[in-house]
C-alpha cells in the first residue's frame, strides 16, 4: 500500500520519541496501541502550536505500513503533515523512522463540535495551516472492512477504568491491543473506528481469519460493532 508522501511544501510537524518500559511488548518491540498513543500526542502538539484544540478531534480509520517495528530503547524521529482534506475531516500523514525500523501512517480524524459532538465543518485556522501541505487532495471518511462473520468465535472484552479518556469513551490506541495476540513484524494494519464505546457496555472479541496472510478482528456489542481491524503480514 502506498500512502501519500511528505510534502514539498508546507507545514509538517517534528518530534522525536523514544521506546520506553511501557511501550514495549515480550518481544521487545513497539507495542502499537503505544504508537497510537505516539501518533496521538504528537498530532496534539502539532495541533496545539497552530492553536487548534485536539480534544475536537476523533479518530475514524488508521492504515498502519510497518515495514519493520522500533524495538525498545530505540529513538525515533516522528514527522507529521496533512494529507488531505474532506469537508468534516482531513488525513494526518505521519512518518516514524528509527535505526533500524519504519512506520507509516495515514489516520483520518473527523473535527466535531464540542457541545453537540456532531461532526462540524474544518476550522478556518486548520484549512489555513494544513491546506497547503495537502496539496489539493480529498479523502473519504468511508469505511470498508466488512462486518463480522456470525459464526465466528467470540470472547469477552473486559473494560477498565484505565481505557477511557476525557471524552467519556474508550480511546483510539485502546483498540489496537486486539491484534497483539500475534504482532505482525512487517505487513499492513487496518484500524476502523465505527462507534465509540462508553463505561458499562458488554464488549466481545470476534477473531477470524481471512484468506492468505490477513486475520481479522471486531469489537462488538449489543450496541452493534464498535470496530474492526485487519493484519495481513508480509513476513
Amino acid at each position: 500500500m502506498t500512502l501519500v508522501p511528505l510534502p514539498d511544501r508546507g507545514r509538517r510537524y517534528v518530534a522525536t520519541r523514544t521506546v520506553r518500559l511501557g511501550d514495549a511488548g515480550l518481544d521487545g518491540l513497539l507495542r502499537l496501541d503505544a504508537l497510537a498513543r505516539f501518533l496521538q500526542d504528537v498530532a496534539a502538539d502539532d495541533a496545539a502550536e497552530v492553536g487548534l484544540r485536539a480534544a475536537t478531534w476523533v479518530v475514524r480509520r488508521t492504515t498502519l505500513v510497518i515495514e519493520g517495528r522500533p524495538s525498545f530503547g530505540e529513538r525515533m524521529e516522528v514527522t507529521t503533515f496533512c494529507g488531505g482534506l474532506g469537508s468534516r475531516w482531513a488525513e494526518r500523514r505521519t512518518s516514524v523512522v528509527g535505526p533500524t525500523s519504519r512506520i507509516e501512517a495515514a489516520s483520518v480524524w473527523v473535527h466535531v463540535d464540542e457541545a453537540t459532538g456532531r461532526p462540524a465543518p474544518l476550522p478556518t485556522r486548520f484549512v489555513e495551516a494544513y491546506a497547503e501541505a495537502a496539496g489539493g487532495r480529498t479523502v473519504s471518511s468511508r469505511l470498508s472492512l466488512p462486518e463480522p462473520p456470525g459464526d465466528a468465535a467470540r470472547t469477552p472484552w473486559p473494560l477498565r477504568a484505565t481505557d477511557f479518556d476525557v471524552l467519556g469513551h474508550v480511546n483510539n490506541s485502546v483498540y489496537w491491543a486486539i491484534v497483539e495476540d500475534e504482532p505482525v513484524l512487517r505487513g499492513i494494519a487496518e484500524l476502523e473506528y465505527r462507534s465509540p464505546i462508553g463505561p458499562g457496555v458488554d464488549v466481545a472479541l470476534v477473531a477470524a481469519s481471512s484468506s492468505g496472510d490477513a486475520r481479522e478482528r471486531w469489537l462488538v456489542s449489543p450496541e452493534g460493532t464498535h470496530a474492526a481491524a485487519r493484519i495481513t503480514s508480509t513476513s
